[in-house]
């Protein structure tokens, strides 16, 4: 059964990219924020709860990097990543994903967890961790009924030398700052210090106008079902499951 909807996807993949283009074309009209690579973050009245916490969610970070040479490489997850990233030196942390909940990553860290999930039209949320002089190609999302938000969580100095191009526009990050993007414009990372870049990374449903806010409903949920999604699950529930042995090993035995 596995095998028959991984082909009927795949049947689907090579003649559904030019719809996908297509229906992008139309949601970039129908987008309530507009069609460009930054948005104004005045627009989401809901980042600036998140910043007011951003101290919070750092704390519950600095938890998670004391085993940061543990966990998965971007592409350990996301198979297609390898192109961009064949090292160890892009590192994440999933709190959900587009598969789901990952459920002991989240336990770990609640009250990440629970802004998060008061996002609206939260769809993906993971720590996104960055080696020093690392730098990521250029390269476009899949998909443009999503945005796509940072926080800064760990910026190295000098900050301006840890930044990321949207098209033809240059952002830095700041610690406790937002950025919101279309990540389906071409864009590139670089980590030009000796510092390890942090930022909470959350793909979130692009504000639209009916119908195309239906459309996009219906597109993103067949997303979900993809192989390319499920096996990306799977791996991050291996890795979860992985990373809750060695903690239990490093337990102290009870006396």
């Amino acid at each position: 059964m596995r095998t028959i909807r991984r082909q009927i996807f795949r049947g689907i993949s090579r003649s559904g990219i030019y719809l996908l283009r297509l229906i992008e074309t139309w949601i970039g009209r129908a987008s309530l924020v507009g069609d460009k690579t930054f948005f104004d973050v005045a627009e989401f009245p809901w980042a600036k709860r998140i910043e007011k916490d951003w101290q919070a969610i750092r704390g519950e970070l600095d938890q998670v990097l004391q085993d940061r040479d543990h966990l998965p490489n971007v592409q350990d997850i996301l198979a297609n990543q390898a192109s961009l990233s064949d090292d160890d030196q892009w590192k994440t942390y999933y709190l959900y994903g587009y598969w789901g909940r990952a459920d002991a990553n989240c336990e770990r860290c609640p009250e990440t967890a629970r802004l998060c999930k008061e996002i609206p039209g939260m769809k993906h949320a993971l720590f996104s961790i960055i080696s020093p002089h690392k730098h990521i190609n250029p390269h476009r999302g899949v998909y443009k009924g999503v945005l796509r938000y940072h926080l800064g969580l760990r910026v190295p100095e000098p900050k301006e030398s840890c930044r990321i191009r949207v098209g033809h526009d240059v952002r830095h990050w700041e610690e406790g700052k937002s950025l919101i993007f279309d990540d389906t414009f071409e864009h590139e990372v670089w980590n030009d210090t000796e510092g390890v870049r942090v930022v909470l990374l959350v793909d979130l449903v692009r504000p639209l106008r009916f119908p195309a806010r239906a459309i996009n409903a219906l597109v993103l949920k067949v997303t979900s079902l993809s192989p390319f999604i499920t096996d990306a699950g799977q791996r991050e529930l291996d890795w979860e499951k992985r990373f809750e042995t060695l903690k239990k090993g490093r337990e102290p035995a009870a006396v």
